[in-house]
């Protein structure tokens, strides 16, 4: 065989061979999914993150007619699941559940993490906000946040405020309140947000940051009361807690955030047969009412959409950490 020859054969067989793995790829994505989907929650079971994810995941099982199984991985703020969904098969089984704290937060707390939010991973959809509200103990001589920033900055050491934890979200927004306000709040980190309520209500600490769902059913029963919350309007729930906005602060919207995020390199067509199905499910009323008794508010939308309020959020986090000199030990 003459090298010409064998040089047009040799082409000619790559030629197939490519056809043949392209037209199996093609088709894989289009019988997307064939088996069951893996939802990694880097967190325990329990709480708005976890409740929200199997919600979801149920839901996206009976549309997409293959079981969506949540899986708990928890560790490190998060950083465990989260990097093992980084390193997983691009192939739209092993997905991700995403929280703020976790994906733009935890880049600029942390010495060092396993993943990198931008390069390692392909946004699908958020599932939705959370919003979050500063409450005080009834004795608080503030009603509002105009009478809390004035109260702190008289107090000579300021006033303490509990959250979840270090670099936590509810952490930031105090941080964040300090930088734009000049407020005087002074961070009391708790191993999760149940028992800095506890405190708050047996007046051991005078304020504490967290979510509407979790502070509502104790401000309704009085034992607290709501000082502002971060949405850009008030909350549905809380009508008469007025926003950080109303206050004089035009910029003052930080809400917490969850959504579904792929490995970097997953096929387009999966991403979207995956965004699509999720919208289908934060636009269904009954799915909406049961978000909102979680304290969160449905956003369905585009991967890109996502996509920018994560890069924008992760440059935004960046300022307030560095400002406030916050690490993780």
């Amino acid at each position: 065989m003459s090298t010409k020859r064998f040089v047009l054969r040799t082409l000619t067989l790559l030629t197939l061979a490519t056809g043949l793995a392209s037209t199996a790829t093609s088709y894989a994505q289009s019988d997307y999914p064939n088996k069951p989907v893996r939802l990694i929650v880097p967190f325990t079971p329990g709480g708005v993150t976890d409740a929200s994810a199997r919600l979801v995941a149920e839901q996206m099982s009976k549309r997409l007619g293959h079981q969506m199984i949540v899986e708990n991985k928890p560790g490190a703020s998060g950083n465990i699941g989260t990097s093992q969904v980084a390193t997983a098969e691009p192939d739209g089984y092993t997905l991700l559940l995403g929280f703020d704290g976790t994906m733009v937060i935890n880049p600029h707390v942390f010495p060092s993490i396993p993943f990198d939010t931008i390069k390692d991973f392909a946004p699908v959809g958020k599932i939705g906000d959370a919003i979050l509200i500063l409450v005080a103990h009834p004795t608080l001589a503030a009603n509002n946040v105009k009478e809390l920033i004035a109260l702190s900055k008289a107090e000579p050491n300021g006033l303490n405020y509990g959250t979840s934890g270090l670099g936590s979200t509810p952490h930031l927004a105090g941080e964040t309140l300090n930088i734009v306000a000049g407020s005087k709040l002074v961070h009391v980190p708790y191993k999760g947000g149940g028992q800095a309520m506890i405190d708050l209500q047996g007046g051991s600490i005078p304020l504490v940051f967290t979510a509407v769902a979790g502070a509502l059913p104790h401000i309704q029963n009085g034992r607290i009361k709501g000082i502002g919350v971060t949405s850009a309007a008030r909350a549905p729930s809380l009508p008469n807690v007025g926003t950080f906005i109303e206050a004089g602060l035009p910029n003052f919207v930080l809400n917490s955030w969850v959504g579904i995020l792929a490995p970097a390199k997953t096929p387009a067509p999966v991403i979207q047969k995956l965004n699509s199905t999720l919208n289908d499910v934060l636009n269904d009323a009954d799915v909406k009412k049961r978000l909102d008794v979680m304290g969160v508010t449905a956003s369905p939308g585009t991967p890109a959409a996502y996509g920018d309020q994560i890069k924008t959020d992760l440059a935004r986090y960046a300022d307030v950490v560095k400002a406030a000199q916050i690490k993780a030990n």
